[in-house]
């Protein structure tokens, strides 16, 4: 199995989809090679901007106690847990984790075994190999193995509240298609679709995979900002708490951290589109749901 890096420099850095495709070999893909990790690193673009954010340690021993705490179950069960944590240890702005290569350069400079570890299929029955998917290594943010993860906390997190983001990160239908969602930037929307999993309303893939695209289609017209409009964004708060950085202690592995101290989505208009939400559920075709 791919193997933790055993070079690693003391910052994180970009790389791009150019530079990775000369790693992203047959024999990494399967889980049978490492990284040559000195090779990596002479191509990569160094971040030596003297930011606490940026130091890879923090990162790697983050995904250290992740790998050590989930071995021994399903890797789906690592998202809930990793999510929020890598978004508390990053605390990046939404254009800074627009920088696909900082992804890149995470999943094959700092964490090729964790990508292995997580998406590697398991094996055929009839023995032919698998492999993990490019994507995870270099796709979109919807599919990239770290990239979906702060992208979930940042988009579930309710303020400083990550407990939605548990919630949303524990089922992987809802994972896998929220985020491709342009209506899920709409926070409100995100709250009650998370409330919908908590009640039990949606539990199954098929119904999370139905409900979601109806969430989406919806929004042309019924323009979810007006009817369940949202708090004004603080960007003050935002801007503290990636200032605060470089003296925040490891993000905590027993207990929640706490995101930026912005102001909570209001429950009163999330009631509203729960509402709204479920009888849109009631009307859409699940495969396999019986009608009355």
């Amino acid at each position: 199995m791919t193997s933790r890096p055993e070079h690693l420099p003391e910052r994180l850095a970009l790389i791009s989809d150019v530079q990775a495709a000369e790693f992203l070999s047959s024999g990494l893909l399967e889980g049978s090679d490492d990284v040559p990790s000195i090779a990596l690193n002479k191509v990569a673009d160094p971040l030596t901007d003297d930011d606490g954010r940026l130091e890879l340690r923090r990162v790697r021993d983050l995904i250290d106690d992740a790998l050590n705490k989930f071995r021994a179950e399903r890797p789906t069960a690592a998202d809930a847990w990793l999510a929020p944590r890598l978004h508390e240890t990053l605390r990046l702005t939404r254009r800074e984790a627009a920088e696909k290569g900082l992804w890149t350069y995470l999943a094959l400079g700092v964490a090729p075994d964790y990508v292995v570890w997580r998406h590697l299929p398991e094996p055929k029955a009839d023995g032919s190999r698998v492999r993990v998917a490019r994507d995870k290594f270099v796709g979109p943010h919807y599919k990239q193995s770290f990239a979906r993860l702060w992208w979930a906390a940042e988009l579930f997190r309710d303020g400083s509240d990550y407990r939605p983001v548990v919630v949303a990160c524990g089922n992987q239908d809802m994972l896998n298609s929220a985020l491709r969602l342009d209506v899920i930037d709409h926070r409100p929307t995100a709250q009650a679709l998370v409330r919908l999993l908590e009640r039990g309303t949606v539990r199954t893939g098929r119904e999370v995979n139905a409900l979601t695209p109806a969430v989406n289609a919806a929004a042309a017209t019924l323009m979810y900002d007006v009817v369940a409009p949202d708090v004004e964004p603080d960007g003050e708060a935002l801007r503290d708490w990636i200032a605060g950085a470089a003296s925040a202690l490891p993000s905590p592995r027993n207990v929640l951290p706490e995101g930026p101290e912005e102001e909570r989505v209001p429950d009163d208009v999330v009631q509203g589109l729960v509402t709204h939400f479920e009888e849109l559920f009631a009307e859409v075709p699940v495969r396999g749901r019986t009608y009355e």
